[in-house]
């Protein structure tokens, strides 16, 4: 079987790997000190999938579609592994080119169109799970700064651009305490990102992240938490930005992985339910991570986000999960295209005319 892993890097030149120092930090560095370089993952993805007995090779479109058309054409892989999360610098676009996988009948690995563009949507995921019983955060959109800042919304509060994703526009200010910072704060998200504001109530407690493997019958794999226990009183108990992307932050270096999760039998159970009700809710399939706090002032779960097509790289969320349920990468990365596989077989199946 051949398989495409193709992503989007415009500037692949970006990512060439170099230690960053230690000299300047002012703290003890936890994790290594090397520039992410997506480049390396996706090709080690591909090479996995070699050893898993696929014919795998990387395909980057970097911004052109007529790239995919033309190699589609060309080398004919039997699936895409779907790694596009952006298109032209626009993250909204990338359900758009699922789009074109599904018109082209193209197969391909996660989440479809729709369930993209819903979990892009932070306001309509939450409009989704609230009918649905499912607790999220109390909130308010916020489109302009010509209205009134009394929301009825209890302090702190998080403020977070609307249609983003992988914690871009959220760092350590992202969090405010009165009437005051929280205008500086939408106003900088409406000016910067040109889009409407998320004003949540923050709600203090564990963060956890549970995965949801599967399509038809998905399973939710061992719960991991993101332990803020050694976070300075200076930073937030949050996953920003920094804290996923900067080495040179110290929220990279405080944000400790913890696969299990320690939590009692209820509550996990719990998180489990609420996390398949929720993949399915926004038409999820193949992998998705739930993003969860368990509240430290009234000890209930609350949805922060529904992630479909997270990262992939080992050892990242997903990946530290399906570990700890005893797959390892290479075995997770063929169970997904297997999965794109069957649900291709079945469509040709479901094409074929009926007999007499």
């Amino acid at each position: 079987m051949k398989v495409a892993v193709m992503f989007n890097e415009v500037n692949p030149e970006i990512y060439q790997s170099k230690k960053l120092s230690r000299k300047d930090l002012d703290f003890k560095p936890v994790f290594g000190m090397d520039t992410n370089n997506p480049i390396t993952e996706y090709e080690y993805m591909a090479k996995s999938l070699i050893k898993a007995g696929y014919d795998a090779y990387t395909l980057n479109i970097m911004d052109n579609l007529q790239l995919f058309i033309k190699d589609y054409e060309k080398n004919k892989p039997d699936i895409v592994f779907n790694l596009v999360e952006i298109f032209k610098d626009q993250p909204r676009l990338e359900m758009s080119f699922t789009g074109i996988f599904e018109l082209l009948g193209v197969a391909y690995t996660g989440a479809p169109p729709m369930a993209l563009g819903t979990c892009q949507n932070k306001s309509l995921t939450k409009r989704i799970l609230s009918s649905l019983n499912i607790r999220t955060p109390r909130y308010k959109i916020i489109k302009n700064m010509d209205r009134s800042f009394r929301l009825g919304l209890r302090y702190p509060l998080i403020v977070k651009p609307v249609l983003e994703d992988a914690s871009v526009g959220i760092d350590d200010d992202a969090i405010v305490y009165n009437a005051d910072t929280l205008k500086k704060r939408v106003e900088y998200v409406l000016n910067s990102f040109k889009q409407s504001a998320l004003v949540e109530e923050f709600i203090l407690g564990r963060e956890l992240n549970v995965a949801v493997f599967g399509d038809k019958d998905p399973k939710v794999l061992p719960i991991s938490e993101i332990d803020f226990s050694n976070m300075p009183d200076n930073l937030h108990p949050i996953v920003s930005f920094q804290a996923k992307w900067d080495p040179q932050h110290e929220a990279y270096h405080k944000t400790i992985p913890i696969c299990p999760a320690i939590l009692p039998d209820k509550t996990r159970i719990e998180a489990e339910n609420m996390a398949l009700q929720c993949f399915r809710a926004v038409g999820c399939r193949d992998y998705a991570r739930v993003d969860m706090r368990l509240s430290k002032e009234d000890n209930k779960l609350y949805v922060l986000e529904v992630n479909p097509n997270p990262d992939l790289q080992e050892g990242a969320g997903f990946m530290r999960s399906a570990k700890h349920a005893g797959y390892s990468y290479k075995k997770t990365l063929k169970m997904i295209v297997d999965l794109a596989y069957e649900r291709k077989l079945s469509a040709v199946s479901n094409r074929q005319p009926a007999k007499n």
